[in-house]
């Protein structure tokens, strides 16, 4: 990404930050993985529990492999081994950790944080229950409207997501939704995120880079 791009998303994700700490979620923007952990050093404390949802932008940045470093008491649900249940287990205990980290399908400039998920686990632990929740995200999901965001996930994430965990889904084989009814559909639950109570609770770091789906 050249200087040019780079200053036009400077700009787009100012004004997302700006309307995020409307509804009291907390943005930053960095230029990269590295700088992300430093910002997420300064809302977690060492030896916090916490945990994660499926996301391919934690691994770009390194934010993954960062947690599993021994700083905090990580409950990681993809160790080698782990039955159903184990993962279940993990899913309930996210709701009374210290932290939350994942990151986002879209991001509108409105300050909307948009997330679509299947199990409901990634979505639910975002709304309620982890006292921090951090979500990591590309520039490249920032959109202007929740239609944006919408379409985003239809044409660009539910699909390369799907293909990602070889679900059966008519979008793996098109590229895109068809709003199918397929029993592997992935697209079951649909969060919108404009605002929390506590002004300390969710933050979102906007990394000045093309990051995930």
């Amino acid at each position: 990404m050249d200087d040019n791009m780079k200053f036009v998303n400077q700009c787009r994700a100012k004004k997302t930050i700006e309307n995020l700490a409307k509804g009291n979620i907390n943005g930053y923007l960095v230029e990269d993985g590295n700088d992300a952990i430093e910002i997420i050093e300064k809302i977690l404390k060492e030896g916090d529990t916490v945990t994660a949802g499926g996301s391919i932008t934690l691994k770009e940045t390194g934010v993954m492999d960062y947690l599993r470093k021994g700083r905090y008491n990580f409950l990681d649900r993809e160790v080698k081994g782990l039955t159903a249940e184990d993962k279940k287990e993990i899913y309930r205990k996210a709701f009374f950790a210290d932290g939350y980290l994942t990151s986002a399908n879209a991001l509108t400039t409105k300050g909307e944080i948009y997330n679509v998920d299947g199990n409901g686990n990634r979505v639910a632990a975002t709304i309620f229950g982890p006292d921090k929740v951090i979500f990591v995200v590309g520039v490249n999901k920032l959109v202007d409207t929740m239609q944006e965001a919408i379409n985003r996930n239809a044409k660009i994430a539910a699909p390369a997501n799907a293909k990602r965990i070889d679900k059966q889904t008519p979008c793996t084989k098109v590229g895109e939704c068809v709003d199918c009814l397929s029993k592997d559909r992935i697209c079951r639950k649909y969060v919108v995120i404009k605002g929390d109570y506590d002004k300390d609770r969710i933050h979102v770091i906007i990394v000045n880079q093309n990051l995930g789906y």
